[in-house]
């Protein structure tokens, strides 16, 4: 199981204008701990970014599922009710949970959402798709170690 943190990058991003403007963007990292969140996001952000950068926040994230589209270039944050019955008193229970979906447009992560719950025997309902300003994922690879892609 993946254990994100929305890690916060401040650096000097030169616009297209020519202008320089300090901005700050979150990544999504897998790792056991802020330590780790942080020793990561700053080894993967060094080829992206010249000069200095600072990691301003960082924060657990909780998803229950990840789905990736290698197509997509955006990631959308669901959040579903699982719906369950309580055989004592009879009456509906609502679990929200919150999934991380990569499309290019809401209605494919809606669609995509979709097609993944279809193989479950859950009954779920939408409470929302919003699309959120992570500007990448970097979740751990075959190559990395400590520890083995899911």
């Amino acid at each position: 199981m993946y254990n994100w943190f929305e890690c916060k990058v401040r650096y000097d991003k030169t616009l297209d204008t020519g202008m320089i403007k300090t901005v700050t963007e979150p990544y999504l990292v897998d790792a056991m701990s802020f330590t780790e969140a942080e020793a990561r996001i700053l080894e993967e952000m060094k080829p992206y970014i010249s000069g200095d950068f600072t990691v301003s926040d960082i924060k657990r994230a909780r998803f229950s599922d990840t789905f990736f589209n290698e197509t997509g270039d955006r990631y959308y944050k669901a959040k579903l009710y699982f719906i369950t019955l309580d055989e004592k008193s009879g009456s509906e229970k609502k679990t929200a949970v919150n999934m991380l979906v990569q499309a290019s447009v809401l209605k494919e992560a809606v669609e995509i959402v979709e097609t993944e719950m279809k193989k479950t025997m859950v009954d779920y309902t939408f409470a929302s798709v919003n699309e959120t300003a992570i500007m990448d994922v970097f979740k751990y690879s075959a190559g990395d170690n400590s520890k083995a892609e899911e």
